[in-house]
């Protein structure tokens, strides 16, 4: 349970919908009695190469079986396709556009604790018991979990997880030294942000800012500069508030906090 636990907190928070589904190794299931929201989707048996005995399988199986249940999920049997040395809980996401992908998985291991003659003292320590291991991807492929999440941001990326944060524009060269300032503050704070010391007029480093995709862009000019602020804009909003630095940066660090 601590593991799908963990699933759904990591998946919530990137904003994944999903879907459970046991993958396993034979269609006649001892343990079927009780289960809840299982649909069979396969009938082909066994995976065609296993290791182990059946009713260790089993045993695997029906531990998963009233994991999934007690997570209180609606999840499928998806036979025959568990792994070689066991049968497992595999998790397919569905980005904004409704595509799935697999990405997590969650395996019971019975054979290789047997195989390295592994144990443990149990309560009574003169009994020893067979460890189970537990094999756990929670994001699968890194890259191809990042390429997933491009397309389900559609290039924009929450903030905690941009590489483009923020953006300092100032509204003219006597700005310029006001924007490096705010840069190097928000820079060490521990914020991804750039600055745009190019000629161009303000309303077209704005735009540019908008294309780039940054979260937030930071339009600093003379009064700005004299009072300590700056006048912030929202990637995708037309309107804008004037904060200090010191409310800005107690803004980001509540953004980061939040995931948002």
């Amino acid at each position: 349970m601590g593991v799908l636990d963990f699933i759904n907190y990591a998946y919530n928070i990137f904003g994944f919908t999903y879907e459970l589904k046991l993958s396993t190794a034979v269609n006649d299931y001892p343990w079927k009695t009780g289960l809840i929201a299982c649909v069979s989707t396969k009938k082909d048996g066994r995976p065609e190469k296993y290791l182990g005995d059946i009713e260790t399988w089993e045993k695997a199986e029906a531990a998963l079986a009233e994991a999934l249940n007690q997570s209180g999920k609606p999840w499928e049997i998806n036979e025959g396709d568990g792994a070689f040395y066991g049968p497992k809980i595999d998790i397919s996401v569905s980005d904004a556009l409704s595509r799935k992908f697999q990405c997590a998985t969650l395996q019971l291991d019975f054979q290789l604790p047997t195989r390295f003659d592994l144990s443990y003292s149990a309560e009574d320590e003169a009994k020893r018991e067979r460890p189970v291991m537990i094999h756990r991807a929670i994001l699968g492929s890194v890259e191809r979990m990042f390429a997933i999440l491009l397309e389900h941001y559609k290039g924009k990326w929450p903030f905690w997880l941009s590489p483009r944060q923020a953006i300092v524009c100032p509204v003219s060269e006597k700005s310029q030294p006001y924007a490096l300032k705010v840069r190097d503050q928000i820079h060490q704070a521990g914020y991804y942000v750039d600055v745009d010391t190019s000629d161009r007029k303000i309303q077209k480093k704005v735009r540019e800012a908008q294309l780039a995709q940054y979260n937030y862009i930071l339009v600093v000019g003379e009064e700005e500069a004299n009072t300590g602020q700056v006048s912030v804009r929202v990637r995708d909003k037309g309107d804008h508030s004037v904060m200090s630095m010191e409310n800005l940066l107690s803004f980001f660090k509540s953004e980061a906090a939040a995931f948002h």
